[in-house]
């Protein structure tokens, strides 16, 4: 029986449907496209045309990677943000939409020629998109992970930004104390795990089972990380300097309280879906 794309697309579909997969129709549409080489109307303007023997093997392959949970950004190695096509790979975070708000707010209050820190870089997401949208930016990026950093290069590299990204190895701002001058930096961008770590064997199966332990776990409540970045920033921060950060939809009253009403004048944005998401933090000149 002669497979086209109209029925792989269909048999995918009403399996990832059943197995309670929300994004049954994007989730095949991807995996196809991936597999054909064709964008989504390409795709379907061509439903009836027959899938080869080989792509039929890879493509069944991949729906059955889909059907054990596996995201499909790992399957494909690619997922958007900020309008670039990034690589992924399990030794980084998915990026998601919901971090573009962190993006485009640093792009609004970044001056001339800023000097911009990402701690926690992993895909290197909004690194990338900050130097892509600022030509005048230069980037220092940090992360736990060797190969989160070398999938950052390869995002850096893709997106020819790579000559004014700089990626360091350590733990949250500890490796750039050789290199960085204090009070040099603009604005400190962090994305980091904000996962209460009790509520992570609640977390989808997708993310929980796939997705980096590194990239999630924030503690017991969740902000143990952004705990010890603060004080860290504050070192490296300009007077009236940024810090922004991603928290979790209920976090932005304890996010909120970390800063010192003194040193900082901090505020929490919600996202279009009204939950807490963005902490930005300006230090104050006065301090």
């Amino acid at each position: 029986m002669t497979v086209t794309l109209k029925s792989a697309l269909r048999t995918a579909r009403e399996k990832f449907k059943a197995c309670g997969i929300v994004s049954a129709a994007l989730d095949a549409e991807a995996l196809l496209s991936h597999v054909t080489g064709l964008d989504r109307a390409a795709l379907y303007s061509e439903l009836n045309r027959p899938l080869g023997n080989d792509e039929t093997a890879q493509f069944n392959n991949l729906a059955s990677r889909r059907l054990s949970g596996e995201p499909v950004a790992y399957i494909t190695g690619h997922k958007e943000f900020m309008g670039l096509d990034f690589f992924v790979s399990r030794a980084v975070l998915i990026p998601r939409p919901e971090t573009e708000q962190l993006a485009e707010t640093a792009l609004k209050i970044l001056p001339s020629s800023p000097v911009v820190i990402d701690v926690g870089a992993g895909s290197g997401a909004i690194a990338v998109s900050l130097a892509f949208y600022n030509r005048e930016a230069l980037v220092y990026a940090t992360d736990r992970s060797g190969e989160a950093l070398e999938v950052a290069r390869r995002n850096a590299v893709r997106h020819d930004v790579s000559d004014r990204i700089l990626l360091y190895q350590g733990d949250l701002l500890q490796p750039l104390k050789v290199c960085l001058d204090a009070g040099r930096t603009d604005l400190v961008a962090a994305n980091l795990p904000y996962i209460a770590e009790r509520d992570i064997p609640n977390l989808p199966g997708e993310v929980r089972m796939f997705e980096p332990q590194l990239a999630l776990n924030g503690g017991a409540d969740g902000l143990e990380h952004y705990r010890r970045l603060i004080p860290e920033a504050e070192s490296f921060l300009k007077r009236d300097g940024f810090l922004l950060l991603e928290i979790g939809w209920d976090q932005g009253r304890g996010a909120a309280a970390l800063f010192d009403a003194q040193v900082w004048e901090a505020k929490v944005l919600q996202d279009l879906a009204g939950h807490d998401r963005l902490v930005v933090a300006r230090l104050r000149c006065e301090k």
